[in-house]
């Protein structure tokens, strides 16, 4: 007699893991590191700021956009969600590598570089970025939104960077205040969430992804 297929597709599975059931969502704590630390660079770079307070930034990439953002992609993976493990490891090593330039390697590049050097950097986290942004049109409506700025706030940065052109960086920091906004929507909406016990803030799920629940944040 042939195996039944439903029982040898059941029995391939993995046992599902109590511990990380246990694990409280990390997306509204990633999103928010992110969002907090991206807003307040982004107001030096739209010049809404003066920029000698501009250090103040350095702190927070280290502790919340970086470290605080690395742990939540950490637990991510012990959730077994891919996307949110991809998303928040690597833009929490963007933070903590933002730190380390200015506060160490900054000034080893010639003034006459800089400008090229960061512009290259930050173009291809606009490119990680953007195809992040492909993969999270199987999440929902607000990560999706956050990515596709994202990606579009790196790209006019770095090329206001690389070509030295002060204006298309001021609209890439306003950019990024979009984002920051987006990405707090996200999150608040996540924490809402859980402590109402309901949708609180619509995120409007997009077409979950083939073979399996979990969109990630």
């Amino acid at each position: 007699m042939a195996d039944d297929p439903e029982a040898v597709r059941a029995s391939s599975q993995p046992p599902a893991d109590p511990a990380a059931a246990s694990i409280a969502d990390p997306a509204p704590l990633g999103l928010a590191a992110f969002a907090l630390t991206t807003f307040v660079l982004s107001m030096f770079n739209a010049g809404l700021v003066d920029a000698k307070g501009e250090p103040i930034v350095v702190g927070l990439a280290l502790a919340y956009g970086g470290a605080a953002q690395l742990l939540a992609g950490m637990w991510e993976f012990r959730k077994g969600n891919t996307f949110g493990a991809t998303a928040f490891s690597s833009y929490g090593a963007f933070w903590l590598s933002f730190w380390a330039y200015v506060a160490f390697f900054a000034e080893g590049i010639p003034e006459g570089n800089r400008g090229s050097a960061v512009g290259l950097y930050l173009i291809a986290w606009g490119i990680f970025t953007t195809y992040m942004w492909v993969a999270s049109l199987r999440t929902n409506a607000a990560v999706n939104l956050v990515f596709l700025l994202l990606a579009i706030t790196f790209f006019v940065l770095g090329i206001g960077d690389a070509v030295g052109n002060d204006t298309i960086s001021k609209l890439g920091g306003w950019l990024g205040l979009a984002t920051a906004v987006a990405a707090w929507y996200a999150s608040f909406a996540g924490v809402t969430s859980f402590t109402f016990g309901r949708e609180v803030l619509p995120v409007r799920a997009l077409r979950p992804r083939v073979g399996g629940a979990g969109s990630g944040g």
